[in-house]
């Protein structure tokens, strides 16, 4: 087995993205996209490790691009200032989702009717937007995301299945906004499940994070049961 990467560009305007494909060249024909969507500083190593890491489960795995290619934070300032405008305009964020779902449907080895979007922190917002507008893709993960809802979709209905893995002492999504975003993926008619993940703050997942000033904590019991959820997810979904 050999995973095999190849980075594809696509745009939004005036604006290039660059992403990042990995498929296992043991594989012949199209496989289960799944994509993976960035923290707020960017497309990075970390993504593109988990894009691997989904090549390596035998699906064709795609660390996104929301910012632009060769855009990244190197500090929260930077990090927030890139977010901040996607915040505001939830219908651009919602567009560049779109946009990458069908670069990643045009790839080979890419099976176009089956398409899961995965994202972490930032990363998670932006998948669950995807779903709130309504996208005919298979399903959404949020690891660790923010649920504060874009205004723009209620009354949309969501036919993706989603999936939300939360620390519940995230300063950044109080237990309120679970509940919030448990009655509006009901009222939207999703098929839902949220796992929440006891004395677990912001960004279980990364081993970098260790801010508590920012609430942002790894926890390994919590990454490793969450990326098991995942697996499981995909496999019931595929």
């Amino acid at each position: 087995m050999t995973i095999q990467t190849t980075t594809i560009e696509y745009a939004d305007g005036d604006t290039t993205l660059e992403g990042l494909l990995a498929w296992n060249d043991a594989i012949s024909g199209p496989r289960p996209g799944v994509l993976v969507g960035h923290a707020w500083g960017g497309r990075s190593e970390f993504e593109d490790n988990k894009a691997k890491a989904l090549a390596e489960l035998g699906y064709t795995g795609f660390s996104l691009d929301l910012y632009g290619k060769g855009v990244n934070g190197t500090n929260p300032d930077e990090n927030a200032k890139l977010m901040q405008p996607f915040l505001d305009d939830r219908e651009m964020l919602q567009r560049r989702m779109t946009l990458t779902v069908e670069a990643v449907r045009g790839a080979n080895v890419v099976d176009a009717s089956r398409i899961v979007a995965t994202g972490y922190c930032f990363g998670g917002l932006a998948v669950l937007d995807l779903a709130r507008s309504g996208a005919d893709v298979t399903g959404v993960i949020s690891f660790h995301g923010l649920f504060n809802p874009p205004g723009n979709t209620t009354g949309t209905q969501i036919s993706a299945k989603v999936m939300a893995l939360h620390g519940w002492n995230d300063p950044m999504v109080p237990p309120e906004a679970v509940t919030a975003l448990a009655q509006e993926l009901t009222d939207a008619g999703a098929d839902w499940q949220i796992h929440g993940y006891g004395n677990t703050y912001h960004a279980f997942t990364n081993p970098d994070a260790n801010f508590p000033d920012l609430g942002a904590i790894y926890h390994p019991d919590a990454d490793r049961r969450s990326w098991q959820s995942m697996c499981n997810f995909l496999q019931e979904v595929f």
